[in-house]
């Protein structure tokens, strides 16, 4: 379900599929979009990842910018809520500006970050000039004016083709955003820089680029490769700039793929993962006086009810990753 967070900067809406058991994966999308972008990678994931998403400033239900963005402040509202759901480390995936903020987090808190997947985004993206001529354009017209000539630069000519409801239902998503929140992101992209500032980042980050994305293209994220230590690129034939919806199994199974990391069905949930939903269902005190008064007999029955049971059965039973509507 949705809820709000307010940070030291913004109102924020996000959605927490809620598996505490799991590790986590935030997931942070485009300039004009909203969380919604992350649904059926989010279906996909159940039972693998506790998925988190928001909205940004003045995007689907978070509040307007009331004051100056930077791209440092959008990954502190990030670890903010990480910090407010009581979660210390998790890994990252993010898409156009999304993957600006994840280049922030690298730089602000890469003892938080496990793994980062990085897509369709740039140290650089675009050209000062251009964005300060997009915010202008958005606070004269406003977004209602301009979204047809947006939402096809986001997707693949042949995928709207064959899904023209998804340019049309984007344009309608893109129409309700707040005017001035999208001309401050705007702002913020015109000032972005990260050339010569991540090298020092100490681990293995995924990029993904689109192979017709006019936005991003494969060369943005050939020189956001050469700036970290260790990078690797991945390019998707025929998407352009949003995999999570025009190539959802292939971005699905790059991240499954993860060869650092054994997913929860070839390993099965620890004894550890099952008490945390055991704790959280029945309660701390009473999960804990159960194990104390437990007996040799019956101590071997309350590990296997905590693994099998709490951990895997009706754990995926009472925090289902569901999609808002």
């Amino acid at each position: 379900m949705m809820a709000f967070l307010k940070t030291e900067a913004n109102l924020i809406a996000y959605q927490d599929s809620g598996e505490t058991y799991l590790p986590a994966l935030f997931m942070a999308h485009p300039l004009g979009m909203s969380r919604d972008v992350w649904d059926t990678v989010c279906d996909q994931l159940h039972g693998h990842y506790r998925c988190v998403r928001w909205d940004l400033p003045g995007h689907g239900s978070s509040g307007a910018a009331t004051k100056g963005l930077s791209a440092e402040q959008l990954a502190l509202d990030v670890v903010a809520l990480a910090d407010h759901l009581h979660i210390e480390g998790f890994s990252f995936i993010g898409t156009s500006i999304g993957g600006v903020i994840g280049q922030s987090l690298c730089q602000i808190a890469a003892e938080r970050l496990d793994q980062v997947w990085l897509t369709n985004t740039g140290a650089v993206i675009g050209t000062a000039a251009a964005w300060a001529e997009r915010a202008a354009n958005v606070r004269q017209l406003g977004l209602g004016e301009m979204a047809a000539i947006i939402v096809p630069r986001w997707f693949a000519p042949a995928y709207i083709q064959k899904n023209p409801e998804v340019s049309q239902g984007w344009q309608v998503q893109l129409s309700r955003t707040d005017d001035e929140s999208y001309a401050k992101l705007c702002e913020v992209l015109a000032q972005v820089d990260n050339r010569g500032k991540l090298a020092d980042y100490p681990s293995q980050v995924s990029l993904i680029a689109g192979a017709e994305d006019i936005s991003t293209p494969i060369t943005a994220l050939e020189t956001l490769q050469a700036e970290f230590s260790d990078a690797s690129l991945s390019v998707f034939d025929g998407v352009g700039h949003v995999p999570s919806i025009e190539a959802t199994d292939n971005l699905v199974a790059h991240i499954q793929n993860d060869a650092s990391r054994a997913t929860v069905g070839e390993t099965g949930i620890s004894y550890e993962q099952g008490l945390t939903q055991r704790k959280h269902i029945l309660g701390t005190a009473h999960v804990e006086s159960a194990s104390k008064n437990a007996t040799t007999l019956d101590t071997p029955f309350q590990q296997f009810i905590t693994r099998n049971a709490w951990g895997e059965l009706w754990g995926d039973l009472v925090s289902p990753c569901s999609s808002e509507a």
